[in-house]
This record gives C-alpha cells, structure tokens and sequence, in this order.
C-alpha cells in the first residue's frame, strides 16, 4: 500500500488532502528567503490516535513529516519539504481543562493563543505569553518556537508557563512530560527539551499550561527621545531601579512614520524614539511617574501619561502595528529578533541604523526593550536582485552585530531555515555536536522537520 492508502487506512478521508494546489497552500509560513518545496499530503488529525497513526505509518515507510500550527511564524521552521507529510495540527484545537484552584489549563496545539486567554479571562485568570500574533497563532507554534510577546518584561516567555506536555515521538509512541503540581524536579526536565525545539523531536499534542491571576487594567505612558543614546540610558535606568513593568517597548523613526502612514495616528514623527511604558500594578499612576521622571533625567523631551486604559490601549496598538506598517513600504520584509543584554540596547540601535545607511535600504526597529529583544525589520524588494542581495548582507550583519555585543540570533522567533547557519555560530561545535546527538535519541531516523535547525 503507498503512503496515501496507508494514511487513510487510520484517517478519515477529509482529513487527508492530496490536490496540490490545496496541499500548496501548506508549503510555506510568512518567513522570507527560505526554501520550501511541495509536500506529498496534508493531514489534519483531530486525535491523539490520529497522530500516532501518521507517525507510525511515516515511520514504515521513512517519509518526512513536518509539524505545523497557523504558520504565522517568521523562519521558515513550518515550510515543507518536496514529498513531505505536513501535519496540521489546527483542527486539534479544544481547550480541555481549566482549573482555577490549581491554576493550569490543558489544551491541545491547535488552540489560539487569544481564545485561551479570553477563557480563562472567564475565571478570574490570564496566560500572558502574548505574542503579536496572538488572534492568529496557536500554542502548539507558541511552544514549538518558545515566543514571546510584549508581556515578557515582567511575565517571561511561553516557556515559563509549560508545565507538562503529551507528544507523540517519530515511532509514534506517545510521551508524557512534566507535571500538574506548582513544584516537580524529578529526572531530566524534557518539557523544556521540546519548547522551542521547531517539531523536530516530536509532536506535541496536549499541553499543560500554568495561568496567573488577573492583573490589573494596566496603564501606560510614552516618551519621547531625540537620540537612541538616551531612550537606551532610560532603559537602563528604568530597570536598574528596580521598577517591573508589564510592558517596556521602543519604537525608532522609521517605525513611527510608517505607522503613521498607515493610520494617520498622530505620533510625534520629528522624534528619533518613542519608549512605551506600562504597569498593571495596584497604582500603576504612581509608579508611571516615577518612570516618566527617570525618562526626563534620561534626556527625554517630553513625556505624556495616558489618562485611562482606552488611550493606554490606543498607544499599544501603535505597537502593534509596526510590523504591518512596515510591510507596505516594500513588496517585502525580512524580519529578525536579534536580543542584546538591556545594557547594549544603544549599541544595537546604533549600529542597525548604521548598516541600513551602508546598504541604502529602510530598516525600521522596534523592540521589547525591557529584555533587550530587538526587531530590525528589514524592507527591500525581490524583484530588484541587487536590493535583494543588500537585504540578506544587512540581514547578516545584523545578526553579526548582535553576537558581537554579547546578545543571540533569535530571542522569540526562533532557528528555523532562516538562521540555521548562524545557529552553528553561536553554539559552537561541542554545542552543535550535543545538540545534533539530542536530536538522533529522539527522531533517529531524521524524518521530523528535516533541514530545520541545523
């Protein structure tokens, strides 16, 4: 029997797709310069079982398999492979559990990361890992890549909040990780090991997740900077006092201006860098004021607190926008998330500023500056091969500049195709070597996400 029958044999047959311009749409997420070819089939299980089957059947017949989610990430860690099985996770997307007392929902992949939160919202509780894409991606991508999202500052990222994990390994055996209690250290932690491993260990089918109470309606302030010298010491300042914010984000020049251009939203546009600022303490009033003083010391020109949460909200959806903003200036985007220790903030500003000069092109950053998480969003057009050649040596010398003062070539996004090679720069060869042994325990075959990593 050939790959088709033996997947339909444990399926059923609408969720099995073989027309290619149906199975097409599947090749690739939103990442560019990276290579995907024509997969052979897409499954879309909703079933643990159903997923064990398209494992084991791939397996016998050494077929790749490549795990997807929404396929809203940015470095080509969803793209498939010519003759590949995708497996799209999307219709596994119910959430299984809430429970308030001990503070832990239980999911399967498929479900978004904004609908989780609007449920537990419902019992008095949040999942803060927030990602920009959050009313499109899923959780199984969010663990898959280990993201981010603007909350970090203060609430950290996706893999904080993994407490266990059900997967599915190559051979189709499932595996139960980590646990439902608020303390474990029993053996190795394989949790983590799968957070942010891209699918190339195994499936993640059911997931364990830690919530937090409510917090308060937050409140926030912007701040104004005519050199990113200052924003970068108010940074530096705003931490180094002790302050926790729930959001601490930066926007350049070139950002500003493009969202402005796109939706007319009055920001100061003669401003080198605006510092976003936000807390969701009891009285978060007091402790904005304190932080816009620290941002005045710092060099600011001027500060401006919201007076409630709707123009708090108004101010973070200009935040949000950035990407898209961006998006518009050029047929095309390159996006990366070079992170840097808060000290190098400047520096890192500095220098993309000076590369995007070097190469002639528009470079718009904007950052989660409270953990030094950087996003260069380089615009250039494809068509245009020497403009193409300038985007991916700026791209480059980016990440370069980044390792160069101390930070790593992915804070949120993660590895993907995109910047496998610079992976092997910064881990080394023992790590790399470690790292590839990790990876033939789990898929010795080498059939998960193939090409992926390293």
């Amino acid at each position: 029997m050939d790959l088709i029958g033996q997947l339909r044999a444990g399926l059923p047959e609408e969720a099995v797709l073989t027309d290619p311009e149906v199975t097409g749409s599947y090749a690739r997420d939103m990442a560019n310069f990276c290579a995907a070819g024509a997969p052979a089939v897409v499954v879309l299980p909703r079933t643990v079982e159903q997923v064990q089957h398209v494992m084991r059947t791939a397996t016998a017949l050494r077929v790749p398999v490549v795990p997807q989610g929404a396929r809203t990430g940015v470095s080509g860690a969803a793209n498939a492979g010519d003759g590949c099985i995708v497996l799209s996770l999307v219709k596994m997307d119910r959430i299984l559990e809430i429970n308030p007392v001990d503070r832990l929902a239980v999911v399967e992949p498929g479900v978004i990361n904004a609908a989780l939160s609007r449920a537990v919202a419902a019992h008095g509780l949040s999942y803060p890992p927030d990602p920009s894409s959050w009313e499109m991606c899923t959780i199984g991508g969010n663990i898959g890549t280990a993201a981010g999202g603007l909350c970090c500052v203060k609430y950290g990222v996706t893999a904080e909040y993994v407490l266990g994990l059900d997967v599915v390994l190559a051979d189709g055996r499932l595996l139960t990780t980590g646990r439902r209690t608020a303390k474990g250290v029993a053996g190795y932690d394989l949790t983590r090991l799968f957070v942010g491993s891209e699918g190339s260990l195994g499936v993640v089918v059911r997931a364990t997740l830690a919530l937090r109470p409510s917090p308060p309606q937050q409140l926030a302030l912007v701040a104004e900077f005519d050199s990113v010298t200052a924003a970068g010491r108010a940074v530096s300042e705003i931490m180094a006092r002790g302050h926790v914010p729930s959001l601490l984000e930066l926007m350049d020049r070139t950002s500003i201006r493009a969202v402005n251009d796109m939706a007319q939203m009055g920001l100061p546009e003669t401003t080198e860098v605006l510092l976003l600022a936000a807390f969701d303490t009891p009285d978060p009033s007091a402790d904005l004021a304190a932080v816009g003083a620290l941002c005045e010391e710092a060099g600011a020109t001027q500060v401006v607190p919201a007076e409630n949460a709707a123009e708090s909200d108004l101010l973070l959806q200009a935040r949000r926008m950035t990407f898209t903003a961006l998006e518009r200036i050029k047929p095309a985007m390159l996006i990366d998330d070079v992170c840097v220790p808060r000290s190098r903030l400047a520096d890192m500003l500095e220098g993309t500023t000076a590369i995007a000069e070097k190469y002639g092109l528009t470079i718009g950053v904007c950052a989660h500056a409270g953990d030094g998480n950087t996003h260069p969003l380089v615009c250039f057009d494809p068509a245009d091969a020497d403009e193409e050649r300038r985007a991916r040596e700026s791209f480059d010398e980016i990440m370069a500049l980044g390792l160069s003062l101390g930070g790593t070539i992915t804070g949120e996004h993660g590895v993907g195709v995109l910047k496998k090679d610079w992976l092997a720069r910064e881990l080394g060869p023992v790590g790399l070597e470690l790292q590839r042994g990790i990876k033939d325990v789990f898929d010795p075959l080498g059939i998960l996400n193939p090409g992926k990593l390293f």
